[in-house]
C-alpha cells in the first residue's frame, strides 16, 4: 500500500504541470466502413494505398501484431540512417493494441493508414532532431525530438520516458521512440476523449481505469 500511495503521488506530481492543450495528438482513424462503401468514395492516394495494404495484410484484410513487426522491419532495415534493434513482437502488440478502435486485436485499413502516416510524420522528426547524424536520438536532442512531434514535455515526464525508453546513455533508437509516440500519442486522444468538458481533469472508476492501461 505504501508502495502504490508513493507510485500514485509520483505520477500526480509529474501531470500537474502539464497542459493537455499543447498536446498535438492526431484526429483517431475514422470508423470501419464497409468495403464497397469505402472502395467507391475513396481518393485516388487512398485507392492506391489500399492495394499496398491488400498486398501487406493478406487476405484477412487486416494486421495483426506478428505482421506489423515484419512489415516495419523490413521498412527500416533499408534505411542505413536510423539506429535500432528493430521493433521486438512485444512492442507491437503494444501498438495494434493502442491504435485498435474496435477490439478486433488486429489493424484494418484505416487504423493501419493512421499509423503508417504518423510513423512517417514521426521519422521525418526524428532525422531532423539527430543534429549529430548518430542515428539515434540522444538526451540533449530528445526534448525537441518529441515537441517536433507534438508533444512538449516537463521535466518530470521527460525524465520517465528516458527512465523507460531510453538506454543507460540516454539515447533513445528509432523503435523505441516509435514505440513512445504511439503511446503517448494514444493516451492524449483517449483523455481528451474522456475530456468532455474540456477542463483538463476526467474521472475514471476503476473498470474505465484497467480497460484504459491493460490492454495498451
Amino acid at each position: 500500500m505504501f508502495l502504490a500511495k508513493n507510485l500514485i503521488c509520483g505520477l500526480i506530481k509529474i501531470a500537474t504541470d502539464i497542459d493537455p492543450s499543447q498536446f498535438r495528438s492526431s484526429d483517431p482513424p475514422p470508423p470501419r466502413r464497409p468495403l464497397n462503401f469505402a472502395e467507391t468514395h475513396e481518393s485516388d492516394e487512398e485507392k492506391q494505398f489500399r492495394k499496398v495494404f491488400k498486398q501487406l495484410a493478406g487476405d484477412d484484410m487486416e494486421v495483426s501484431p506478428n505482421e506489423l513487426m515484419n512489415i516495419l522491419n523490413k521498412i527500416i532495415s533499408k534505411h542505413g540512417s536510423l539506429k535500432t534493434d528493430g521493433f521486438s513482437i512485444e512492442s507491437c502488440r503494444s501498438m495494434v493494441a493502442v491504435m485498435d478502435s474496435d477490439s478486433t486485436g488486429k489493424l484494418g485499413f484505416h487504423e493501419f493508414k493512421y499509423l503508417w502516416n504518423n510513423i512517417k510524420r514521426w521519422q521525418a522528426c526524428y532525422l531532423n532532431c539527430d543534429r549529430d547524424g548518430s542515428g539515434v536520438i540522444c538526451s540533449r536532442e530528445l526534448p525537441a525530438a518529441f515537441k517536433a512531434a507534438g508533444f512538449p514535455l516537463n521535466e518530470q515526464l521527460f525524465k520517465m520516458i528516458v527512465r523507460r525508453y531510453s538506454d543507460e546513455d540516454g539515447n533513445m533508437d528509432f523503435d523505441n521512440y516509435i514505440g513512445c509516440l504511439v503511446r503517448l500519442d494514444s493516451m492524449c486522444r483517449a483523455f481528451k476523449t474522456l475530456d468532455k468538458d474540456g477542463n483538463g481533469s476526467i474521472e475514471l472508476d476503476i473498470k474505465e481505469w484497467l480497460q484504459l492501461t491493460m490492454y495498451s
